[in-house]
Order: C-alpha cells, then sequence, then structure tokens
C-alpha cells in the first residue's frame, strides 16, 4: 500500500504539473510559436508526472488505484488537447 504522504505528494506534483501546462497551454494561444520551449516543457513534465502516477499505482490499494486512474485520465486529457494543439 502507498503511504498517504507518498500520495499526498503525488497529487500536489499532479495539481501543480497540470496547471502549469495549462498556463503553457493557453499562453501557447497567444503567442503561437514564441512559446516553444515553455510548451515542450509542459509536455514533458505531463509524461513525467503519468509515469509517476503509474509506478504508484503497482503499491496503491483499490481505493488508492481509482484515485490516480482518475489523476491519470486528467494527465491524458490535457496531454492530448495539446499535442493536438497546432501552434
Amino acid at each position: 500500500m502507498a503511504t498517504r504522504d507518498s500520495m499526498d505528494n503525488l497529487m500536489q506534483q499532479v495539481e501543480d504539473t497540470i496547471r502549469f501546462a495549462e498556463e503553457q497551454y493557453k499562453e501557447s494561444n497567444l503567442q503561437e510559436q514564441y512559446n516553444d520551449d515553455g510548451y515542450t516543457n509542459a509536455l514533458q513534465q505531463l509524461e513525467e508526472t503519468y509515469n509517476d502516477i503509474s509506478k504508484m499505482a503497482h503499491s496503491a490499494n483499490s481505493q488508492q488505484r481509482e484515485q490516480l486512474h482518475r489523476m491519470r485520465l486528467q494527465i491524458q486529457q490535457l496531454q492530448n488537447s495539446m499535442i493536438i494543439e497546432t501552434h
């Protein structure tokens, strides 16, 4: 079972990563090609966070796995939106 602290830390990481990626996504819509580094960095952070969620799922109980699954879906939705976006 994953510890409460490790789950809390991961949840905070997910929230921070999503917030940063959403900011970069919005900024890229305004600045187009001028924000390539931030946009790419946000996509990398999303991928790393997705991988961290997957790792945590291996040691999680069923309730935690459900919570991790919802976080993974949030990450995937944002990744898809950012990848599909032509900027």
